[in-house]
């Protein structure tokens, strides 16, 4: 069944249908050998209603609003003009502020695709202007904008944490467990801090080395009329531009840390912050607010369809037995956790080239999740690890979709040989931070305890 999914999704065919399809198509023959129970999709109806009524998954339309208002209403636009200003007054430092930058929006919109074709369109065009070397350019926006994948609020740890919840309930139960400690979307947001900004520090570092080693390859922003004011005026207008998005970044996180809102109810709150933020700028009109509406309904409306066709996959797997194969194969790996989490990260890793990270989530954590976490994983950790396995995949050519967004808004003068090229070392500093934080668990697990325990 698996296998059948995979080759028709290579066709090209719509992702929640094929699961869907495949799926029910696959239950009929089961029923028809007696390997299957149909009456077990008599459960179907009564799971995709209890999607709906998931109070967790209500903040994923919530959070894609918020970060649609941000990226329509020009906030991310003049954060990155102001950065821009202040830091490229210094060899590398327009890399810098677009890496500063990239890291923000990401905690505020949590939307790869918006992030990637933002930054390239508004800083792209600059950093080539102001003599970098294509390769770099194109590297630092197309891994700055990524850092949306893993830093809290992305919408991807909002989908992780609900299919972690579940994964934990099953491994836990099949223990014997049959009150499993929780782990919330919380949980995840604050488990992903740390190795968000170790990240973020590891992309500055490098590009701090390479301004050393290859001046030319990154050179201090030539000045211009508006460049020539005080650093005071610009770092004035940087704090105007910078503060609305780390007001709405302390009231959503900030919210949940204080333990006055959940993550749905943190994330109502960040959409009228937005909202707020827009009317503040003067740039809330109703044709901002349809566009936004529809954008958030259209987004929301793909990730549910999505999860319906997962349910339908899951109900019909398990109902076959594939989660004791599955289970089993893992268990069976020489070198225990370790080696089954390899497994599983490298075929998460290839499916980026392939998925979107919500389809990989729905496919790959109810099917792998379990027997992870019944060989020791912890949840958060796992998730963690998830989250940046996913990005690494979307910055590694020749498929990345990062590459692609940006493709679609870089120059014609970049060639996609450059921004191939230019991402390599990104790539290879999120192989490294990937490893540390697999060997470092508590980088992972120390804050969302130290808050919720």
């Amino acid at each position: 069944m698996l296998l059948a999914t995979f080759a028709i999704l290579m066709l090209g065919y719509g992702v929640a249908f094929t699961l869907a399809s495949v799926s029910l198509a696959f239950a009929a023959l089961g029923g028809a050998l007696g390997v299957f129970e149909l009456r077990l999709l008599a459960a179907l109806p009564e799971r995709l209603f209890a999607i709906m009524r998931n109070d967790v998954l209500v903040a994923v339309p919530l959070f894609i609003f918020m970060g649609t208002v941000l990226d329509r209403s020009g906030i991310a636009e003049a954060l990155l003009e102001s950065a821009g200003e202040l830091f490229g007054r210094v060899s590398g430092g327009l890399a810098i502020a677009v890496v500063l930058v990239g890291a923000v929006l990401g905690a505020s919109t949590g939307i790869v695709g918006a992030a990637v074709v933002t930054m390239g369109l508004i800083t792209l065009p600059v950093m080539l202007r102001a003599g970098y070397d294509p390769r770099l350019a194109s590297g630092t926006v197309c891994s700055a904008a990524t850092l949306s994948q893993i830093l809290p609020p992305a919408t991807v740890l909002i989908f992780l944490g609900d299919m972690l919840q579940t994964a934990n309930s099953q491994a836990q139960m099949s223990k014997g467990n049959m009150a499993p400690e929780p782990v919330s979307v919380g949980d995840l947001f604050f488990g992903a801090v740390a190795p968000g900004l170790l990240l973020t520090a590891a992309y500055i570092g490098w590009i701090v080395l390479l301004a050393s080693l290859r001046p030319s390859a990154c050179p201090a922003r030539r000045p211009t009329s508006r460049s020539s004011e005080s650093p005071g005026r610009v770092l004035g207008r940087l704090a105007a531009a910078l503060l609305p998005a780390l007001i709405l970044i302390v009231l959503v996180l900030g919210s949940i840390l204080a333990g006055i809102a959940t993550a749905t109810e943190s994330a109502a709150m960040g959409a009228v912050g937005a909202l707020g933020l827009a009317v503040g700028r003067g740039r809330l009109s109703r044709r901002l607010l349809r566009e936004v509406v529809f954008i958030s309904a259209r987004l929301s409306s793909m990730a549910f369809l999505l999860l319906f066709g997962a349910s339908v996959l899951m109900l019909v797997f398990r109902g076959l037995g594939g989660d004791t194969m599955i289970s089993g194969a893992l268990e069976a790996l020489p070198g225990g956790l370790h080696a089954a989490m390899f497994a599983v990260m490298a075929v998460t890793f290839l499916l980026g080239f392939f998925l979107d990270p919500f389809e990989i989530i729905f496919i790959v954590i109810p099917v792998a999740g379990p027997a992870l976490i019944g060989l020791g994983a912890d949840p958060v950790w796992l998730g963690v690890l998830f989250a940046i396995t996913l990005q690494t995949s979307f910055l590694t050519p020749p498929f990345g979709f990062a590459l692609f967004y940006l493709r679609s808004v870089a120059p014609a003068t970049l060639t996609t040989g450059q921004i191939y090229r230019g991402v390599v070392p990104f790539v290879a500093i999120q192989l490294l931070v990937l490893a540390v934080v697999w060997m470092y668990e508590p980088l992972a697990t120390t804050l969302p305890r130290w808050i919720f325990r």
